[in-house]
């Protein structure tokens, strides 16, 4: 399966919630980015859940993508709640987003690709002012992509989000499933035609379910098949959706 053109820059990975797909996602693009002979650099903002010297994203992006990605994490937080609040608890430094656009900018000087992963949903709240990953993505300029669970329920959150984004005069790239399910049921199959129409956003990609667990060559070598031209890949809505919908 061939590759399409890929982004360049910036790009932003938000998701609907915590616990979709949004690291899976994000190595799959830093991949299939990889294999296209471009350079790569992933930012973590805020790790929460995870202690000193343990694995974080950063460390699954890695070793799924690859050790040729460049990966930077500004703040870790113990305890696994949102980043403002986990800050709060733990006594730990904030980080901001005026932060966060410097270290992608910094970045994008030195690698034509740098994603932007997110903690959980675009509107968690980073520090005490209430800034989120929107008004990153805003002093960015940059695009966000939104991943999103297949299932029931994934049409208001999907709506609501692409609110946000128009909301704030930011531009949605897309939506990719972060774990399609073997076998999806009757909600799952539904959603794939009406969740472009709730969120304004193409459907850019559907990654199948455990794919993280996979070795990492073999995830190297599928993950452009999960991903639309728009994200380096070669998958096809419209053939999904002919298969699935």
């Amino acid at each position: 399966m061939g590759t399409g053109p890929l982004p360049a820059g910036v790009v932003v990975v938000s998701g609907t919630g915590t616990e979709i797909g949004k690291t899976v996602v994000t190595s799959a693009i830093a991949a299939a980015a990889v294999a296209a002979g471009r350079s790569v650099a992933v930012l973590k903002p805020a790790q929460t859940g995870v202690g000193p010297g343990e694995d974080g994203d950063t460390a699954e992006v890695r070793r799924l993508a690859g050790a040729g990605v460049t990966t930077l994490e500004l703040a870790r937080y113990p305890e696994p709640l949102a980043p403002d609040t986990a800050a709060r608890r733990s006594g730990l430094a904030t980080v901001g987003p005026a932060e966060v656009a410097e270290a992608a900018a910094k970045l994008a000087t030195e690698h034509d690709l740098v994603l932007v992963e997110g903690a959980g949903g675009l509107l968690v709240r980073f520090d005490e002012a209430g800034n989120t990953l929107a008004d990153a993505a805003r002093l960015l300029r940059a695009p966000v992509l939104l991943v999103v669970p297949a299932g029931l329920g994934t049409l208001n959150s999907a709506a609501l989000t692409g609110e946000a984004l128009r909301a704030r005069e930011l531009t949605g790239l897309g939506l990719v499933v972060g774990s399609w399910p073997t076998a999806p049921d009757l909600a799952s199959r539904c959603n794939l035609a009406d969740l472009p129409t709730v969120s304004a956003m193409p459907l850019l990609g559907a990654v199948p379910e455990a794919s993280g667990t996979l070795a990492p060559t073999a995830f190297r070598t599928a993950a452009p098949g999960w991903l639309a031209p728009a994200l380096g890949g070669g998958w096809s809505a419209t053939e999904f959706l002919r298969t699935w919908a």
